[in-house]
């Protein structure tokens, strides 16, 4: 039964694999993490696992949020969150209030990490899109970092969409695939993956059990 887990990014150390080589990992810390509701297809219309993780005091929680967690034997928390569950049997296991582990993984398996990425700010289309500027020649003065021109010819006499401007960066949904878990450790809810995962420290993660092939390289997808 891996149904996937909510954790907290801790931040980033090197191990020794067994020959000895260094191994950049990124530590995450998964304790509290409590099941506070099951829907079901019967009941909801579709599948799913909701959890809740982090602390929060009682007084600073809704009361319909409170309720909603005294009802699943569940102190208050800080996030919830849904995972979508396509095998309806893992479900019928998963009972509210119940608590969930990094038992569930295994050292060597591959998961797929979801987070928030760094927010930036307003960036221009160099630090955004990567654009390598203006020459630095005579009369360029102003225009090293600028785009150029976005325009277009009469036909068809507009911007082009998807075209690279300045504007906010980063602060969006990401999902690094197929990462290796280098070693967990259950006693301290720690769970180590190989390389670096989306998010600042204290950011929060999902982290579900990967469904494509360990041969296929590690990957970034970004959904807004």
């Amino acid at each position: 039964m891996k149904l996937g887990i909510v954790g907290k990014k801790v931040g980033m150390t090197q191990v020794f694999d067994e020959a000895g080589n260094i191994v950049p990992v990124t530590v995450v810390d998964t304790s509290n993490c409590f099941v506070t509701q099951v829907k079901t297809k019967d009941s909801d219309g579709y599948s799913a696992l909701q959890v809740a993780f982090g602390d929060k005091k009682p007084q600073n929680v809704g009361k319909a949020e409170l309720g909603h967690f005294k009802k699943a034997g569940v102190q208050a928390r800080a996030l919830t969150k849904e995972l979508r569950m396509e095998n309806t049997d893992d479900l019928t296991q998963v009972k509210a209030g119940q608590t969930l582990s990094i038992a569930m993984f295994e050292k060597g398996e591959h998961v797929d990490v979801t987070g928030t990425t760094r927010g930036k700010g307003f960036q221009g289309v160099i630090k955004r899109w990567g654009f390598h500027g203006c020459d630095a020649s005579h009369g360029g003065h102003k225009y090293f970092r600028h785009g150029g021109s976005n325009g277009s010819n009469t036909f068809p006499g507009k911007v082009l969409k998807n075209k690279g401007m300045p504007g906010h960066t980063g602060d969006v949904r990401c999902t690094v695939n197929n990462m290796k878990i280098i070693d967990i450790k259950p006693e301290q809810n720690l769970l180590f993956l190989k390389g670096a995962v989306p998010g600042a420290k204290n950011g929060l993660l999902v982290i579900r059990t990967s469904n494509r092939s360990k041969t296929q390289p590690t990957g970034r997808t970004l959904t807004k």
